[in-house]
């Protein structure tokens, strides 16, 4: 477990160059062909790295609005507020703040830079349809998230990936509209440009299979954490089974934030083909793996 650890933090530090490379990248090809010069990569660089800033600071914020979370107290919600109390002393952890997102599917997820500043989130149908060991499994689950700095990780991922996709398209979209402007003129470099389109195109793609990579490595990792806290594997296995037979739709979940669900709500349940492409390894492999431990 411990090697699994360091071994996400190198993979994580790898991901988070490869993407500020990315975006220093796009933005050098697109300075040349637009003939800008060399020094575009520059803002660039300094762009991706408040990006980063941006992210550590308020992208908690930013998810939880996004995912309309409300903060509940312990007298709004007894039942929860002692499951995630018991497990964060535990775990020798701060108590993260709690919210409820008021959605009849059932997930879960936690946000935030470290365990002083961490929030789980819990959907109204997980704590309807989950019963206590299930629940104190998920929410294991999120409190390993948070005990690994996964949160932190995650986090900066949202902002960064999202940001070389969308600097992408925008960049794709100015490159076809100046080559139709410039067609009964020069033509530009034609080479520049088809080198200026697979850049562009292949670096989100890069980016979000880096992404799906690490993100799967860290949920094996959270479900053996999550089964070491409670020192029950059966309670997070029989949790990822209910989540996976439940089909009903979480309306809030969005490309954005899928990743950070305990189950991926966009692709679990849309094929062979589409969980290729997700960011959680397949279910049937999360539950053979706790009920071997």
């Amino acid at each position: 477990m411990f090697d699994a650890i360091a071994s996400n933090r190198r993979r994580s530090y790898l991901l988070l160059f490869v993407v500020v490379l990315l975006i220093v990248g796009v933005a050098y090809v697109f300075g040349l062909y637009y003939e800008l010069g060399h020094w575009v990569a520059i803002p660039a660089a300094v762009f991706a790295l408040m990006a980063t800033w941006g992210g550590y600071y308020y992208s908690d914020k930013i998810v939880l609005s996004m995912s309309q979370a409300r903060p509940v107290t312990k007298r709004e919600e007894p039942y929860l507020w002692n499951t995630v109390e018991g497990l964060s002393i535990a775990a020798g952890l701060p108590m993260p703040r709690l919210y409820v997102i008021e959605d009849t599917a059932p997930n879960a997820f936690a946000t935030g830079r470290d365990p002083q500043h961490a929030a789980i989130a819990v959907t109204r149908g997980l704590l309807d349809k989950m019963n206590r060991l299930e629940l104190e499994g998920v929410i294991a689950h999120e409190m390993s998230h948070v005990q690994n700095y996964d949160i932190r990780f995650m986090t900066l991922v949202t902002v960064l990936v999202g940001t070389v996709v969308l600097l992408s398209d925008w960049m794709l979209r100015s490159l076809f509209y100046r080559r139709r402007r410039s067609s009964s003129k020069s033509g530009g470099n034609p080479i520049l440009l088809l080198i200026g389109l697979v850049f562009v195109i292949l670096s989100p793609i890069i980016a979000r299979l880096m992404q799906m990579a690490v993100s799967r490595r860290r949920e094996y990792l959270a479900d053996a954490s999550g089964a070491k806290l409670t020192r029950y594997p059966e309670g997070l296995a029989n949790a990822l089974e209910k989540l996976g037979a439940d089909t009903e739709p979480l309306e809030v979940a969005n490309k954005a934030t899928a990743h950070l669900y305990i189950i991926n709500p966009l692709t679990e349940h849309r094929g062979r083909v589409n969980r290729l492409f997700t960011t959680h390894p397949p279910l049937d492999d999360r539950v053979k793996r706790l009920r071997e431990m």
